[in-house]
């Protein structure tokens, strides 16, 4: 069961007289590819006709993606699909294997040293395990504080004072910080590692399944901290959920993915009333409802594939029920279905 939170269509505030809102990040057919390359018993075995080949993980696979100021925008799919790495690769901390990241429109690639790091406190991460996302020997007030006295936001003089703001703000005692990560709760050490990404005042927050760990009661109250922020803020989200019901209520726009791709998205009203893919149409169905019917529950069939050798074509293909022969053979490109909504089905060719 989903927990209740508010509402938001909050997107709205940020769009300009021209009634479209900028867009803070683009992703433009990022990629990136994992490599274990051969050791020596691997490479001597070759030599004797063993035939090994390095192992190619395929974790995003040309992913073209924007996000508007001022958004929510929801990242779905099952586990292993990429999620965690596009977030990562959206705000840098994992280095593309093909592609490029635009900010306001501008490059980010090949920037000064300095320059880049002022670019890369604009983008924060918010890890999925508020336990082992803290480090345990060091007290609240250095894993909020250091980082602003680091790159010179604030001075050591002052960080006693703008920790205690920055716990204030999540909901924090700031009496606390003296205390140690294992001394708090999961819902406070949820709240810290919020803090410490605001810290840094970012303009852009990627949210990686940031409360799957967390009691359903309080699952709801980081929520709704994350909504009055980003409204006090004025933040932009990437929130990258398994949660459907979660997502629904809170995102502006929501993406799917599926084996490193993106094959649907769209704002996220009229993606839930009328999914065009169909493995967003098996998501939406596995969704628990309260409804007078009964209604037989269906999963969706079979296994996602390896990354490691993934299927030709449409990755979807072999779980697919619509499957045809050009499916098994061409990747179907992501395509404009209706405004403001995009899905990549050769489905949609063949109506």
């Amino acid at each position: 069961m989903s927990p209740t939170v508010a509402p938001t269509r909050a997107g709205e505030a940020a769009r300009g007289a021209g009634g479209a809102p900028e867009v803070l990040l683009t992703l433009a057919a990022v990629s990136k590819k994992f490599v274990k390359s051969l050791d020596v018993a691997a490479r001597l075995g070759n030599l004797l006709g063993a035939q090994v080949r390095e192992e190619i993980v395929h974790a995003v696979d040309r992913v073209d993606l924007a996000i508007p100021a001022g958004e929510v925008v929801g990242l779905v799919g099952e586990s292993g699909c990429g999620k965690s790495t596009l977030g990562r690769l959206a705000v840098g901390l994992l280095a593309l294997t093909e592609g490029e990241r635009f900010w306001r429109g501008h490059p980010l690639s090949g920037l000064p040293a300095a320059d880049a790091r002022r670019q890369q406190l604009k983008m924060q991460m918010i890890f999925q395990d508020p336990y082992a996302s803290l480090n345990p020997r060091m007290r609240v007030v250095d894993i909020v504080g250091e980082a602003p006295v680091a790159h010179g936001l604030i001075s050591p003089r002052q960080q006693v004072e703008y920790v205690g703001l920055q716990l204030n703000r999540v909901g924090l005692d700031p009496t606390l910080m003296r205390r140690f990560p294992h001394q708090f709760s999961g819902g406070q050490r949820a709240r810290i590692g919020i803090a410490r990404a605001l810290a840094v005042k970012p303009e852009f927050l990627v949210c990686d399944e940031s409360v799957a760990a967390l009691d359903v009661s309080i699952q709801a109250q980081v929520l709704n901290l994350f909504m009055d922020l980003r409204s006090a803020l004025n933040l932009t989200y990437l929130f990258i959920s398994h949660d459907l019901g979660v997502v629904e209520h809170i995102s502006d726009r929501v993406v799917i993915m599926y084996l490193g791709r993106v094959v649907e998205s769209g704002p996220t009203p009229e993606l839930f009333a009328a999914p065009n893919h169909p493995y967003t149409q098996a998501l939406l169905h596995e969704v628990g409802k309260v409804e007078p019917k009964k209604r037989t529950f269906v999963p969706v069939k079979g296994e996602i594939p390896s990354p490691l050798d993934p299927p030709p074509g449409c990755h979807f293909h072999p779980r697919c029920p619509h499957a045809m022969a050009k499916c098994r053979e061409d990747a179907p490109p992501l395509v404009t279905i209706a405004p403001g909504r995009q899905a990549a089905c050769w489905l949609n060719a063949a109506t």
